[in-house]
């Protein structure tokens, strides 16, 4: 891509969505998330040269380049991170008219405020799994990277990435399970 504007401009393109998602799983605040994927973009842009193909996919590069930039804001930070669905925010391009808000076919307002309930309810049950085992589960059932390309992401063994996402699955269950006996 050296120098080829329209080139750089694909690769953000195509790639964007998934680094802002996961950069908003990690802070849970979409300002926060912004500013992350800016600066995720700018390290990429400025580590172009770096990138082999060798060592990996370019996705894989993109997503370690992304994990080592949220490590350190979590290092500067220490706040705890939330997640969330990495759709939010993107349902769609274009606003609803008025009319079509009227006439829309979608869930009921009982439905949609269940269906965020328990998005919450995830939400923070994931912010309590410690950060090890949560970044796993993120790279795996949410950003639907295979263990390869999660053990390259981490730099640890791709054992040691199975037996991550089995932890982080069985704590956030338990968290899930805890809260709903509390919720009845």
């Amino acid at each position: 891509m050296d120098g080829d504007s329209s080139a750089w401009t694909e690769l953000v393109r195509a790639q964007h969505r998934r680094v802002y998602g996961l950069c908003y799983r990690f802070t849970g605040n979409p300002t926060d998330a912004e500013d992350l994927t800016q600066d995720v973009f700018l390290k990429i842009y400025s580590n172009l040269a770096s990138f082999d193909t060798n060592r990996g996919s370019l996705q894989v590069w993109i997503t370690t380049m992304t994990r080592n930039l949220l490590v350190d804001h979590f290092r500067r930070t220490k706040k705890q991170r939330v997640t969330s669905s990495l759709d939010d925010g993107w349902e769609s391009a274009e606003e609803l008219k008025p009319i079509d808000r009227l006439t829309s076919r979608s869930v009921s307002p009982h439905e949609s405020a269940a269906s965020n309930e328990l998005a919450k309810m995830v939400q923070e049950a994931l912010a309590r799994v410690p950060v090890d085992l949560r970044e796993a589960v993120i790279l795996r059932d949410l950003q639907d990277m295979d263990y390869k390309e999660i053990a390259c992401v981490l730099g640890i063994p791709e054992g040691t990435v199975k037996s991550r996402i089995s932890r982080g699955r069985a704590e956030l269950a338990r968290l899930l399970e805890r809260n709903r006996r509390e919720v009845m």
